[in-house]
């Protein structure tokens, strides 16, 4: 890695981490009152920020797919949850830009297939985003048809949208260009994500030309059968009801993590270092503790070695560890330390809860064995 791909890589890791530390502050100060024009201001700050994470996010992922190739991680998934979501994380969305979305599943809706959600999701989202900064008002339309086989399952993505006539150019510089230019870099980078996975996927795309100024972008995909059961829902889910102490030097991560933790409707306490982390493990009262790695008089692989020897039950919580430096090497030292697992900052939502999910739930069947 030259130089200059180093302090890139850096600068870019230091700015997602400060836009989490300002959408945990927007969330805390969301739940104040405060007049309309301060919720306006909270709003448009909080929108910024999450557009600065999403841009970020997706040229990281980018750079790593053209330097590197496509890497799924497959897993159980019910189809139709992938139109849930993208229902979710778009209709306000899309309804702040002034449009409605549409959004369908066509097909069984138990239907399942071995497949990479967050992969799915990116395709979605970059013809999606395309669509919606185009539209600026009307509807747009997204819908997903499975057809299911003894070879696994067949997948066609749907997206309506206005015509974009910058993929109509012959070169990636270009096409990228025209599109930020028109409708922002997010939109553009998005896009090319998209596309990239999509092929990485041995993915098909057509433009199906409507009536008037509007295509189609329609997509297949094909995945595999189901290698293992579908897990069921569980009432005990871990991202509920849980006590987490948040152990971190710094006060933004601390927020932040208690802001996510409260997502998963847990309740936190914070300490600032590794004695205090100590120190709070020995009352009992947690269930699962983030730990953060670096921290002045002690540090978090520290920290949990002194848990660890702690007797009884209060020695066998679950520890989970923070850091920046998730390296195959690291992660295997914070392992051997006694920690139950490793969550890279800046943390995303979706890898926190899987983090949770995993520790609670080997806890609870040791418990019960």
């Amino acid at each position: 890695m030259s130089l200059s791909e180093f302090f890139s890589d850096r600068i870019t890791a230091d700015v997602l981490q400060q836009m989490d530390g300002v959408l945990a502050l927007t969330g805390q100060l969301a739940r104040q009152r405060l007049t309309a024009d301060g919720e306006a201001c909270v709003a448009a700050v909080t929108e910024a920020a999450a557009s600065v994470s999403r841009t970020l996010n997706t040229a990281l992922d980018l750079k790593r797919i053209l330097t590197s190739g496509l890497e799924l991680d497959l897993a159980p998934l019910r189809l139709r949850e992938v139109m849930d979501e993208i229902q979710e994380n778009w209709e306000a969305r899309a309804a702040a830009s002034g449009v409605t979305l549409l959004v369908a599943y066509d097909g069984d809706p138990e239907a399942a297939a071995m497949a990479d959600r967050k992969r799915l999701l990116q395709i979605f989202d970059g013809f999606i985003g395309e669509a919606v900064a185009a539209q600026g008002r009307g509807a747009v339309e997204a819908g997903l048809y499975a057809h299911v086989d003894e070879t696994g399952v067949r997948l066609e993505g749907r997206v309506r949208g206005p015509r974009a006539a910058a993929w109509d150019a012959h070169d990636a510089e270009s096409r990228i260009r025209q599109i930020a230019d028109r409708l922002g870099l997010e939109v553009a980078i998005g896009s090319m994500l998209a596309r990239h996975v999509l092929k990485g996927m041995d993915g098909e795309l057509r433009n199906e030309a409507n009536a008037g100024a509007s295509d189609t972008a329609s997509f297949e995909v094909r995945l595999a059968p189901l290698t293992e059961a579908m897990p069921e829902p569980s009432e005990d889910s871990a991202g509920r009801a849980a006590h987490i102490l948040v152990v971190d030097d710094n006060a933004t991560n601390r927020m932040v993590a208690q802001s996510l933790v409260e997502m998963f409707d847990c309740t936190s306490e914070v300490a600032e270092d590794g004695e205090e982390a100590v120190e709070a493990a020995r009352t009992g009262r947690f269930d699962l503790i983030l730990m953060d790695i670096r921290m002045p008089r002690m540090d978090g692989v520290a920290a949990t070695r002194a848990i660890r020897a702690l007797p009884g039950r209060v020695g066998g919580v679950p520890i989970i560890a923070l850091t920046a430096n998730a390296d195959p090497d690291d992660c295997e030292s914070y392992l051997a330390a006694g920690m139950n697992g490793v969550v890279e900052k800046p943390m995303k939502p979706e890898h926190l809860l899987n983090a949770l999910q995993q520790a609670l739930d080997g806890s609870a069947n040791a418990a019960a064995a």
